[in-house]
Formats: C-alpha cells, sequence, structure tokens
C-alpha cells in the first residue's frame, strides 16, 4: 500500500532518509560536519523543502545551490551514495507517479549541485 502523498508521508519519508544518512559511512560525516547537533531544525527544513517542491506549499524559504556550495569535501561518491538511497526511500513507498517526480526533483537538484561543486554532472 501507498502512502498518500502529503506532509505527513513526507515527514516520514525524511525521518528514515536522513536517519539511513546519519548511519552512512560515506554520507555521515559530509553531514554531520555541517549539521552537527542541529538536526532537528535541519530535519523540519528538509520537511519544508520536500512539501514545497511536491505539494507546492511554499514553505521553503532558502537558498540551496549557496547553502551547499559552502561545504567542503564533496564528491561524486557523495551524490551516488545519497540518490541511491533516496532512491530506495521514495520507491515503494509512494505511487510510480509520485515516486517518478521525488526521483525527478532530486536528480535536478543533485545534477545542479554537481555542476556547481564539479563544473559537470557527475551522476544523473
Amino acid at each position: 500500500m501507498y502512502s498518500e502523498l502529503n506532509r505527513d508521508s513526507i515527514a516520514a519519508l525524511v525521518a528514515d532518509f536522513y536517519g539511513d544518512i546519519r548511519r552512512d559511512s560515506v554520507l555521515a560525516p559530509v553531514f554531520d560536519g555541517a549539521i552537527g547537533d542541529n538536526w532537528e531544525p535541519h530535519l523540519a527544513r528538509m520537511v519544508d523543502f520536500w512539501c514545497s517542491v511536491m505539494l507546492k506549499s511554499a514553505e521553503f524559504k532558502g537558498n540551496v545551490y549557496g547553502k551547499h556550495m559552502q561545504l567542503q569535501g564533496v564528491e561524486a561518491e557523495h551524490f551516488r551514495r545519497w540518490l541511491g538511497l533516496f532512491e530506495s526511500h521514495v520507491t515503494g513507498r509512494f505511487a510510480p507517479g509520485d515516486a517518478d517526480a521525488f526521483l525527478a526533483a532530486a536528480r535536478r537538484i543533485a545534477a545542479s549541485l554537481q555542476y556547481g561543486f564539479f563544473g559537470r554532472v557527475e551522476v544523473a
């Protein structure tokens, strides 16, 4: 049974997904270095972000690109892992059309950030 696409299901996705990020040997150091002890506010912002993307709620206010460009040590492998984990959390949780929309947005964002970091898209 698929989750209905709403704020509650997006909040559950964010909690589960970032729980795995925090346990991932490749991603955890990058995220912990940037977020430190501020995980709860970060998760709340990510719920607002994905609600803005998927529900057109316009709740998120921020500069995703500028914030990420401040990070040090980001490599193509980080994008591969992030996208792989995200896909595993979205697929099967949401109906195929909604999952595809999540993944298309995630890939667009990843491509933009990769271009900023590397001058090219390494992982799509």
